[in-house]
């Protein structure tokens, strides 16, 4: 886990190494200033020496000057250095999510995914920083001032050792409980995130059904879960801080009895306990903050190995080497051979199963089936967002594996079934299609999609502004725009997943018309659940239950397919039914 996270610290290496530097410099010049306050006190205030105490003094002052600048300079360094490792840890994150692969994607939720880009790597930027800081300012304390005492006064410093001992073993036994509270907590955020998520994502819904009430019954849940886990963590550490206090005050009091003896006896000057008394200040204070980075660490620990869950993800979809992989679609001729998929990789409960199909280059092909016959998956094999359990899935003669994936992809558009826009202006969105599109290729591509008819009408045209998820425009206007960003791409193979389900029947037919007399040569795949939409097809696809259960043109499914048969017939009994109405 360290050697993942290190790598992410980049080139604020040197940075995050001078903070540790000058936090040594602090703590010298700190250990420094009891010596001379002792000098002063015995050698000056002792002796009635007062150009000795200014002199002294002058040099405390100096050293306590330095020792600020020192630790200012600590503070700014390590700021910046743990403020840069947590940008490279969410760059690093979110680029490797762009990587995954659908299957990747299923095995995180996405509430889960935004909590390991927000709460999860500021945990470990703070922890990061105190590490620099605290972690490097305690132990160099802890170590020079019980050095210090020693040389002092080697009894009166075993008072400190005894306490070292004590407060480690309480540090590392409420570590040891506290940390399996940490990760519980973290799963409860993603809990809290989820909820919030899915409330936003579906407002409208939720408005329409009035459950508003249920949802905030349902956050509260998330939430009082969440709550009860940080309570459950903080007992335990709860504990922590009157321990601690009490060992300081049980040193102080040793040491001001023991100290006070000494004296009497003469074995230590007065200045030298006043001395003691600051190392002690600094040893028990460098015990508190290694407690404090401590519980810090393992808050830390819990999350980095969420992120590390993340970074260290390897997408079940890899593209072959440059230099092997095939960068040329040749035509958009699709074959599946043998095909069996399984989303979980098991091959006993298959998704599809057997599947053998040709495609000719340029063809259109319609796909129809019952809800969950397998037709979504079917086509997304083909730009390979998942990859095949067994068989192979061949565009343009070539198995899709063997080409380089970025390629592949740029000669197949595919509208989804769930249409996506993304918050910018209509121009904006669909330039995903072709970043460079001219604005007469913008308007081209919307008139095939039948949208230029309705943008026009918007005050901006196509300057309007579209709100995330395209809550501003209608479910037809989406789809529609949708289409004209993947007609943009000039693919060489165009898929619709059930794109044209929120359009009429009259404007359903002018795009199929648009797509045979302007892009003759792209192979067209249409899943649609109208038989209107597909009849007119070159072959049209039957699918059940993940096999293909017949395959021809209209009228020879009608003939010998007694699913397409029935679906038609329903559908003619519905349409004759709404004329007669």
């Amino acid at each position: 886990m360290l050697k993942t996270l290190k790598t992410y610290i980049g080139e604020y290496k040197k940075i995050a190494i001078s903070a540790p530097v000058f936090i040594v410099g602090e703590v010298i010049l700190e250990m420094i200033i009891p010596l001379l306050m002792a000098a002063i006190i015995d050698d000056g205030l002792g002796a009635g020496n007062m150009s000795y105490v200014v002199k002294v003094g002058l040099i405390m002052l100096a050293a306590s000057f330095a020792s600020l600048f020192c630790g200012a300079m600590a503070a700014k360094q390590a700021s910046i250095a743990s403020t840069g490792f947590a940008k490279n840890l969410r760059e690093a994150m979110y680029g490797r999510i762009q990587e995954f692969s659908f299957s990747n994607i299923d095995r995180f939720s996405t509430a889960g995914l935004v909590t390991r880009l927000t709460t999860d790597v500021t945990n470990v930027q703070n922890a990061f920083q105190m590490i620099m800081r605290m972690f490097t300012r305690a132990p160099i304390t802890l170590i020079t001032a019980m050095t210090m005492s020693f040389l002092i006064n080697a009894r009166l410093a075993l008072v400190f050792l005894g306490a070292l001992v004590f407060l480690g073993c309480v540090i590392f036994f409420l570590m040891g409980k506290v940390g399996p509270y940490f990760r519980e907590m973290f799963e409860k955020y993603d809990g809290l995130n989820a909820s919030v998520q899915e409330n936003l994502t579906g407002i409208r819904v939720v408005k329409a059904y009035v459950r508003e009430e249920h949802e905030t019954e349902k956050f509260k849940k998330a939430s009082y879960a969440l709550y009860l886990c940080a309570v459950r963590a903080e007992k335990v550490m709860v504990s922590m801080m009157p321990i601690m206090q009490f060992t300081v005050y049980t040193c102080i009091i040793l040491l001001s009895w023991l100290g006070a003896k000494t004296i009497v006896v003469g074995g230590m000057t007065t200045g030298n306990l006043m001395s003691m008394f600051s190392y002690t200040m600094n040893i028990l204070m460098s015990l508190m903050m290694i407690a404090m980075v401590t519980v810090m660490i393992s808050m830390a620990k819990s999350s980095a190995e969420r992120i590390c869950g993340v970074l260290e993800e390897k997408s079940d979809l890899t593209s072959k080497s440059k230099f092997t992989a095939e960068k040329e679609v040749k035509d958009g001729s699709i074959a599946f051979e043998d095909v069996c998929f399984s989303y979980h990789g098991d091959k006993e409960n298959l998704h599809l199963s057997h599947v053998n199909l040709k495609i000719q280059s340029g063809e259109t092909i319609g796909i129809l089936g019952g809800t969950g016959s397998a037709k979504s998956t079917l086509v997304q094999l083909i730009p390979r967002l998942y990859d095949v359990t067994s068989g192979s899935v061949k565009v343009g003669g070539v198995d899709v594996r063997e080409y380089d994936l970025e390629a592949l992809r740029n000669e197949v558009s595919m509208v989804l079934q769930k249409n996506v826009l993304f918050s910018g202006t209509i121009k904006e969105n669909l330039r995903w299609g072709d970043k460079n599109a001219s604005d007469e290729e913008l308007e081209h591509v919307c008139r095939l999609a039948c949208a230029h008819e309705f943008i026009e009408k918007f005050p901006k045209q196509y300057d309007t502004y579209i709100e995330q998820g395209g809550t501003n425009v209608s479910g037809g206007q989406k789809q529609r725009l949708c289409i004209a960003r993947a007609l943009l791409k000039k693919p060489k193979i165009l898929i619709l997943d059930d794109s044209t389900s929120a359009v009429d029947t009259h404007t359903d037919a002018m795009i199929r018309k648009a797509f045979r007399e302007e892009i003759p040569d792209t192979t067209k795949l249409i899943i649609a659940q109208r038989v209107s939409s597909v009849q007119d097809a070159d072959k049209i696809i039957v699918l059940n239950d993940g096999q293909i259960d017949g395959i021809g043109t209209h009228e020879e499914l009608l003939a010998n397919n007694a699913i397409y048969r029935e679906v038609y017939e329903s559908q003619q009994k519905g349409g004759d039914m709404d004329e007669q109405q």
